[in-house]
């Protein structure tokens, strides 16, 4: 059974590139830009969370464009079948590094508690309850990877089945937790507009609107996937054709590699 991608609700930490001295060319401007550049992207595949976002972007891609040239053929041979084995090499290598992912995501958990107690009721409960998912995904999936590597006896397709119901159920809440978010924006917004607040404060408020409208995009291209994922019967499960799967991740994958760039997911209301 391919290997679920991870839940992704953990606020992405923002990558900040170095820029180096700036080389004297007949072009300073393009030779500084293609340096910034490379600078930055040195500096994202230097980290943990930037490189699993970048191979999880190349997965996906690598499953839509060998899903989309081997079209209706079964079992795909040549560049197609190349690719789609790629693709799972590098799902294979995230589900392995994931399994360090448990105390991380535990400090996480540790460190929201209940939530401020500022913060919003409902926001709070579902964020609480989006942990507690998340939580428990990640030993599931290690006793699954852990059967299928012969380490344990005991079979694997039901660790499988129960992992990723634990991760559309992260998804799920999540996207409620968004939705949620966005309401109070929007009669923030309501707010300002009969009042005399400065405009920063509009912009600020507009920046989280769009950053929970990107999160709900990309957890609902995950939860696609995950309900896809699941044991035939439920849903469209095992209806996806590889180069559907592939695009849905991909859309997810960028707009996190976007988020991160942008600074990550905007705060709770």
């Amino acid at each position: 059974m391919a290997t679920a991608p991870p839940p992704s609700r953990r606020a992405p930490r923002q990558l900040q590139a170095g820029r180096g001295p700036r080389p004297v060319t007949s072009h300073p401007g393009s030779v500084a830009m293609a340096a910034g550049a490379l600078s930055g992207l040195v500096a994202v595949l230097e980290t943990y969370r930037g490189r699993d976002r970048v191979v999880r972007a190349l997965c996906y891609g690598c499953q839509l464009a060998g899903g989309a040239l081997a079209g209706p053929q079964a079992p795909p041979s040549g560049l197609p079948g190349s690719l789609l084995a790629v693709s799972a090499q590098l799902s294979a290598c995230r589900t392995a590094l994931r399994l360090f992912d448990d105390f991380a995501m535990l400090g996480y958990s540790c460190s929201y508690g209940l939530g401020p107690k500022d913060e919003d009721v409902l926001v709070r409960g579902l964020s609480v309850l989006c942990n507690l998912a998340n939580q428990l995904y990640y030993p599931c999936e290690h006793v699954a990877w852990a059967a299928d590597a012969g380490i344990i006896r005991v079979g694997s397709q039901k660790w499988w089945t129960l992992s990723t119901a634990l991760w559309a159920s992260s998804l799920l809440l999540g996207i409620l937790r968004s939705l949620r978010i966005l309401f109070q924006l929007r009669r923030k917004l309501r707010q300002h507009q009969c009042s005399t607040s400065s405009p920063p404060s509009r912009r600020a408020v507009k920046a989280r609107v769009k950053a929970e409208v990107l999160s709900v995009l990309a957890d609902l291209a995950d939860l696609s996937n995950a309900i896809h994922w699941l044991p035939p019967g439920f849903l469209w499960a095992g209806h996806f054709p590889p180069w559907l799967v592939g695009l849905l991740g991909t859309i997810s994958s960028l707009i996190g590699i976007y988020q991160a760039s942008r600074g990550g997911n905007s705060e709770a209301v």
